[in-house]
């Protein structure tokens, strides 16, 4: 017959080859596209861009980044450009060209280079826009918006830009 001290024992030596047996098994590595993760979704948010007055000698350049999963990201805003001075006479001599850039357009563009547009708007003094930007899928991407005085240094002219991105 076994004693009291035995059974405990056994007891604990059962449990413990129990818990050696049971060891983790290694995680299967992921087979899954970066794309098809899932991850916290901006949809139903929106963020400001621009909401400023400033000057614009030759351009101004402003960046903004759509977060990753934005599944329809969609600029919307105006500007308005002025001679001079904010609220001064803003008619065709105030007139302005805007742009849309993506990172590689925007790199063209500051080295002089060639390049196409997402979006542009040319020689206007008060322009609402409203553009629907690419999916930016798994990671996050940036876009500018560029304003350029198509007079360069020789005139100067100031812009109230409001903007926004819903997601």
């Amino acid at each position: 017959m076994l004693h009291h001290k035995h059974v405990v024992v056994l007891l604990i030596v059962l449990l413990a080859l129990s818990l050696a047996c049971n060891k983790d098994e290694p995680e299967p590595t992921s087979t899954v596209s970066p794309s098809e993760r899932a991850a916290p979704s901006p949809v139903g948010t929106s963020q400001t861009v621009l909401d400023k007055t400033f000057p614009v000698n030759a351009t101004a350049t402003y960046e903004f980044e759509i977060p990753s999963h934005a599944a329809m990201p969609h600029l919307h805003g105006m500007f308005e450009s002025f001679t001079g001075q904010a609220k001064g006479p803003s008619d065709d001599s105030a007139n302005i060209d805007f742009l849309i850039l993506n990172q590689d357009q925007e790199a063209d563009f500051a080295n002089n280079r060639p390049s196409e547009a997402l979006f542009t708007v040319e020689a206007s003094h008060d322009q609402s826009v409203n553009f629907d930007l690419p999916t930016s899928l798994d990671h996050p991407v940036k876009y500018y918006l560029v304003f350029r005085n198509p007079d360069g240094k020789k005139s100067s002219k100031v812009v109230q830009a409001n903007f926004r991105v819903d997601f």
